[in-house]
């Protein structure tokens, strides 16, 4: 390659991240401002979460009706990436966001990264096809819009472009995307900061020094930290499978689900459990829920997305990982406020299998002092954990055990019974 070409082709990426990352931010932003008006209405009206089950029967009848080409989520991003394929359908947009945005309307626990990285995924991929980009460059659009969507919805560019090259496959991370990817996160972040909206603050971590005793106590809160997330990521599992064998029709196991979650939210007596769970998460920091709240919170998400109902799994897991990293500090001695940040990051580092994205994400939103303990916790939470993941198509290109396999294989495989 010339001088000349690579100057072409730095320019081609920094143009095509940077007009993704655009794109991503203002999806990201109208995503975001809608989300918090449903979330505002639903706390001033919480009768309305008794209509979950009919919005979950509406809900499943339209994407039984017009979304079966999207059914497959996030994990039809990963086989896109890796397989080529058609075009992700432009309709993914548009309908993840109205389902989200129901969901949430409605009480449904569900987060919202899910959203962010499908619509950036899809509207970077319609760029490529109206582009007419060859099939690498559109693999690395893709992976800008994964990127673009993930940093413009948390604010937290550097661990959108990490959390995109690390999600896709187990064991090797994909540097031809770098760049634009890189881009789309810092453009999008930008757009979604210069279009007014604000991210959610948490706490900045207090300085505790790495001693072999804390080191001690960070093995042992890491250990907890996988044994929740892998419940977490069997059950949702479990329920989704056994719903598909059990009830045929997508809205009527929604409906089901919609039940269930009003059920819980009868029981317990509270609303804490509902939706993102923002608050919940930011008292994690201070004033603690009960604590099994983190459990609670678990089952109401697992039943949610389980069911069918639109959403990711990010936030909900902070909300998981900060209340069960409140109660371990508690419990191991360590800073509430350090436990419930590092727990905040591990859980979903280790259900999402991105343990480098999410350690650089906790310094971006709770400052230097929490990175050399929360690499640690969501390393060994991400090799605890095993073979298992939130994105069942994510590919094993090297075990967790450090074997590397002579052609990879999708997660989903290993979970099928052998013949």
């Amino acid at each position: 390659m010339t001088g000349r070409d690579r100057v072409f082709a730095l320019g081609q990426w920094v143009g095509l991240g940077a007009l993704v990352g655009v794109i991503c931010g203002g999806a990201s932003a109208l995503f975001l401002k809608l989300l918090q008006l449903a979330t505002d209405y639903r706390t001033g009206h919480e009768q309305l979460v008794w209509g979950l089950p009919v919005a979950g029967l509406v809900l499943g009848w339209l994407y039984e009706r017009f979304g079966q080409p999207i059914r497959g989520g996030s994990d039809l991003i990963v086989d896109t990436i890796h397989d080529g394929g058609p075009t992700l359908p432009l309709r993914m947009a548009p309908m993840v966001l109205l389902g989200t945005v129901l969901t949430h309307l409605f009480g449904g626990s569900a987060g919202r990264e899910g959203t962010a990285v499908q619509m950036g995924a899809s509207l970077a991929d319609a760029v490529s096809l109206r582009l007419k980009l060859s099939k690498p460059l559109r693999r690395q659009l893709i992976t800008a819009g994964v990127a673009g969507g993930f940093g413009s919805v948390f604010g937290t560019p550097i661990a959108g472009a990490i959390f995109a090259l690390e999600f896709i496959a187990l064991g090797k991370i994909e540097y031809h995307a770098l760049l634009p990817a890189l881009v789309a996160a810092v453009v999008g972040a930008l757009t979604t900061h210069a279009l007014g909206i604000e991210h959610t603050f948490y706490p900045q971590a207090s300085y505790l020094e790495l001693t072999p005793l804390v080191i001690g106590k960070w093995v042992l809160f890491a250990g907890a930290i996988a044994i929740a997330t892998a419940t977490f990521i069997e059950l949702t599992h479990f329920l989704k499978k056994q719903g598909e064998r059990r009830v045929p029709r997508l809205p009527v196991r929604m409906m089901i689900g919609g039940a269930v979650v009003v059920l819980l939210w009868q029981l317990l007596g509270t609303s804490d459990y509902l939706g993102l769970g923002i608050e919940g998460i930011q008292r994690a920091f201070y004033d603690p829920l009960p604590d099994w709240a983190f459990a609670a919170k678990l089952l109401f998400t697992a039943i949610t997305l389980g069911a069918g109902f639109l959403g990711g799994e990010v936030t909900p897991l902070f909300f998981v990982g900060a209340c069960l990293g409140s109660v371990l500090a508690r419990l191991l001695g360590l800073p509430i406020e350090l436990g419930a940040g590092v727990g905040l990051a591990a859980v979903f580092a280790a259900a999402s299998n991105t343990p480098l994205a999410l350690s650089i994400m906790a310094m971006e939103l709770m400052g230097g002092s929490v990175f050399p303990h929360v690499v640690l916790v969501c390393v060994l939470a991400y090799l605890f954990t095993g073979h298992r993941s939130i994105y069942p198509a994510q590919r094993l290109t090297r075990g967790k055990g450090g074997g590397l396999l002579q052609v990879p294989m999708a997660l989903r495989e290993l979970r099928k019974p052998k013949d």
